[in-house]
């Protein structure tokens, strides 16, 4: 059962099949596949365990995974898996294989798993909902109006997609 919501494609790496992977150092490639494991998944169901994972990756990319070192990636165990169990991931997951393996992977990819678990959420849904169909300046008023609100809860600002300021 894969969780994929994008294309997945890998992005130009192309390194063999039992080198390992140099970039994510410890500790960011055991968050980036728990942030993976948690967004990664139907809505209203729980995340998979490692066990079902390691089956649905070796049933859907041929490359064989047990439970217990998906665990040990997963907790900073091990930090160093081959290139070829980073593509198998990534295959699963729906991701680039260079969100797992480069040290600073592309700001997009974080953009889309952060929107899709921001969707997650009903009444994120809601709003956007309500959203849809207003002008452009409608829409910027509304950006303005829940930035402000941001401030005053002291969470962190959201850029804007475009990258500009708000």
């Amino acid at each position: 059962m894969g969780a994929h919501c994008w294309g997945s494609h890998e992005t130009g790496v192309h390194l063999g099949g039992d080198v390992e992977a140099e970039g994510a150092e410890t500790g960011e490639l055991a968050a980036r596949l728990n942030k993976l494991f948690e967004i990664m998944r139907r809505p209203n169901t729980p995340p998979l365990s490692n066990a079902a994972a390691a089956a649905a990756i070796t049933s859907q990319t041929g490359v064989s995974i047990s439970p217990a070192y998906l665990w040990q990636l997963r907790n900073g165990v091990k930090d160093n898996p081959t290139i070829q169990h980073l593509r198998a991931l990534a295959e699963f997951f729906g991701v680039p294989a260079s969100y797992l393996i480069d040290r600073d992977p592309a700001p997009q990819i974080d953009a889309q798993l952060n929107l899709l678990q921001a969707l997650r959420d009903g009444g994120v849904r809601d709003l956007a909902m309500r959203a849809s169909g207003l002008t452009p300046q409608a829409l910027n008023s509304v950006a303005l109006i829940l930035d402000r609100v941001r401030e005053l809860e002291r969470l962190p600002p959201i850029a804007p997609p475009d990258g500009g300021e708000a």
